[in-house]
């Protein structure tokens, strides 16, 4: 009877062992998964009953925070400057749920059973959730800056450390209120996120990630590093001063912007953007050059950018030319149907400031946690290899002849040396959903110091009420370019 009654409570010591270790493996180790896990119909209401960690810029901002309230959520989600971030961190609702940096570490942000060290803590009373914070990329003062230098126009700015890839500011305009997505109040939330859904402006669609624009003599940087990399012969030649040429097989013309006459050697090519050199240029390249060039760019590919939505740039497959040769002379001055999102020509600008290596961009810089020991830590990568270092250089150099006695001489700084490239695409010849606006779309890209970047921009303000038809990207990208990098080097 002993030996029996032994051999019951050995049994049940480890059926308890047993039970003890399976459910601190769901309640802490599985916890995470399990909460994140599609499916989780409880995961709303849960990880609204607890606080939610919170997302700051690199130099500690609060961009989202979790605040207690005497509801049956206990918890409200609130963005401080909503509006200014709402394309970076996005929302969290309980109907909509999340996008954004709310969605890209949501298993992070989510509430976490405090780690068990004793036994006591599993029969303590106290209910202990802790949380991670995610630390941006984000400058809260270059941010600040985008929003205020791009005003009441529709449009995006996007910037980026060429070296790392880190982004150190992504606004987009007109902008939404993540506030309103987050309240406890359904009716209320319903009846913002309609508002925003009907709203002609499209205020949450993320500009500068999710709209692809065609970008116009931007896209000659890509055009320029193609010459060097597929047919360096080109780079000596010295095209004729024309103000329009003939297209191959047709009786159409194209002109240079305002049918000004141009020509001359590369380096005045660049710098006055002249688009009768440049679509011969792009002719004599051929397609499949050119193709190759923007595909080693990034173009036709989706941005590796940590959260939802990137959109990729857009360059024609090089077969689509084989009857189409004025549609290649359009393409390679970034018209046609060439297009791509203001974080796509960033990171061009961004390859030809980084020696030809275009950094992966990243919102994440650091994951820490309750006890603000790193959790996780970036690791800056080349996302492609676009071009070499040569071609880079010299690229970068005919960019600083942009600024210096070209279409960008507006944005020069003294003391500071920046590369940069305008673009003015006409809609009433791109392909886009913009044709009843007669004007353009009007970009920047440039990064600087130009010798040692420390930030590459992009900027594009679309055709939209209220600008001139003859505007430009120098006349609207460029005050926004220069602001930044005032900013980004301390020079405001």
């Amino acid at each position: 009877m002993d030996k029996r009654i032994r051999r019951l409570g050995i049994f049940l010591t480890i059926l308890f062992v047993v039970l003890f270790l399976q459910l601190n493996n769901i309640q802490v180790l599985q916890a995470s998964s399990l909460n994140n896990k599609p499916g989780n119909v409880l995961t709303a209401s849960s990880t609204s009953n607890e606080p939610r960690g919170q997302i700051v810029s690199r130099n500690g901002t609060v961009l989202a925070k979790s605040i207690p309230v005497s509801d049956q959520y206990h918890y409200l989600r609130v963005y401080p400057d909503g509006p200014l971030y709402a394309d970076v961190t996005g929302f969290d609702s309980l109907i909509y749920g999340t996008s954004g940096i709310e969605s890209s570490y949501n298993q992070y942000l989510v509430a976490q059973p405090n780690p068990i060290k004793s036994l006591s803590d599993i029969f303590s009373s106290q209910q202990k959730y802790v949380t991670d914070t995610v630390v941006s990329t984000i400058s809260a003062k270059l941010q600040a800056e985008a929003a205020k230098a791009l005003g009441s126009l529709e449009g995006a700015v996007v910037a980026i450390d060429p070296t790392t890839g880190a982004i150190l500011a992504m606004y987009s305009n007109p902008t939404y209120n993540p506030n309103l997505l987050s309240m406890h109040n359904a009716s209320k939330v319903e009846a913002a996120w309609h508002t925003y859904q009907t709203d002609p402006n499209q205020p949450m669609l993320d500009r500068a990630t999710s709209r692809a624009y065609p970008p116009g003599s931007t896209f000659k940087i890509v055009t320029t590093s193609a010459i060097f990399d597929h047919a360096p012969q080109i780079a000596s030649q010295v095209f004729p001063y024309q103000t329009q040429i003939t297209l191959p097989n047709t009786v159409n013309t194209l002109s240079n912007y305002a049918h000004e006459s141009c020509g001359g050697p590369l380096a005045l090519l660049l710098a006055v953007s002249c688009d009768t050199a440049y679509a011969q240029i792009g002719m004599q390249l051929g397609a499949q050059s050119l193709y190759n060039e923007a595909y080693s760019f990034g173009f036709n590919q989706v941005p590796p950018l940590d959260i939802p939505g990137v959109a990729a740039a857009q360059f024609p497959k090089a077969s689509s030319f084989a009857r189409n040769i004025p549609g290649l002379a359009y393409s390679a001055i970034g018209q046609e149907n060439v297009a791509a999102t203001a974080l796509q020509m960033a990171l061009v600008g961004a390859g030809i400031a980084n020696r030809g290596a275009i950094m992966a961009p990243h919102l994440m810089s650091q994951i820490r946690n309750y006890q603000d020991q790193i959790v996780k830590n970036y690791v800056p990568k080349i996302w492609k290899q676009a071009t070499s270092a040569a071609t880079a250089s010299q690229v970068s150099q005919l960019m600083v002849g942009v600024v210096k006695n070209g279409t960008a001489q507006g944005i020069a700084i003294p003391g500071v040396e920046i590369a940069a490239k305008t673009g003015t695409a006409q809609t009433n010849l791109a392909a886009s959903s913009n044709l009843s606006l007669s004007g353009s779309d009007n970009w920047m890209v440039a990064f600087a110091p130009a010798q040692s970047p420390k930030i590459a921009i992009a900027v594009v303000v679309p055709s939209q009420k209220g600008l001139s038809f003859n505007s430009t990207g120098a006349q609207y990208a460029g005050p926004v370019v220069k602001s930044m990098i005032q900013t980004a080097l301390g020079l405001s």
